[in-house]
Formats: C-alpha cells, structure tokens, sequence
C-alpha cells in the first residue's frame, strides 16, 4: 500500500471512529460494555501489528520511529493498567473524577493522533519529494 493510501485509510478509520463515538452517547451501558471490549481487542491488534511492523522494518526504518512505537506501547499499558485498577473503585465521587480523567486521556489520544497524522502527511510529501528528486538526478545522467 502507498503511503499516500495509508493517509486515505487513516481518514476513513477516523471517520467510523468518530462515528461510533456519536452513537455510544445513545447506547445501552451492556452494548457500550461491548464495543469498548472489542474496541480495546481493535487496538491492541492494532498495536501489535504496529510492533510487528516496526520490528521487521526496524534496519530500514528512522531509529525515532522504533523509539516512538515503544514509548506508545509503555503508554498503552500504563493507561490501561490504570484504567483497570480505576474500575475497582465504585463510589460515585470517584467515578466521577474517572470518568474526567478517562476523558482527559481520551482527549490527550486525539491531540497526539493528530500530531501523528501531521507527521504521516509530512513523511508522506517529503517520500514523494524524495522519489521525485531521485528521478530527476536519474533522468540527468
């Protein structure tokens, strides 16, 4: 796959995203229960295809890509090794100050998906200009 249709794909991911995030506020809390498991199954396939590829890509790949995947990956296990120990709890105060927190999480994940789009869009065109001044340097010989 292009990366230009890597950046198409992320676009409709965060698409249908968005649009099961409109329709959870309406759910019922067993099937809200349900899409957040399968949504926590989703994203540590997701991960670990993220582990594979950085592995198998790791003598071509920039060093600080491998060191981003691995700083997401202790990320991903402390937030959720919070988020279990947070669902023990079951007062209604400190659910609340959870469900805040779980949102300021949820909050920091878009802004740093955000910041990753930026930097695929700039990898991207700067690929794209590479390969064309790769060809231009051919075409000169």
């Amino acid at each position: 796959m292009a990366a230009s249709d890597t950046l198409s794909h992320l676009a409709d991911r965060a698409k249908i995203a968005e649009d099961r995030v409109a329709a959870a506020q309406t759910q019922a809390r067993s099937q809200l229960q349900a899409q957040v498991a399968e949504a926590r199954k989703n994203a540590q396939r997701t991960a670990d295809s993220l582990q594979k590829q950085t592995a198998k890509g790791a003598a071509s790949a920039s060093r600080m890509w491998t060191d981003v995947q691995q700083t997401w990956s202790s990320h991903i296990a402390k937030v959720r090794q919070d988020l279990e120990s947070r669902s023990a709890d079951r007062e209604a105060k400190a659910l609340r100050r959870k469900a805040n927190e779980a949102e300021n999480d949820a909050v920091a994940a878009v802004i740093f998906a955000e910041a990753a789009l930026e930097e695929a869009e700039y990898a991207i065109l700067d690929a794209t200009l590479a390969k064309m001044d790769a060809e231009a340097a051919e075409d000169t010989r």
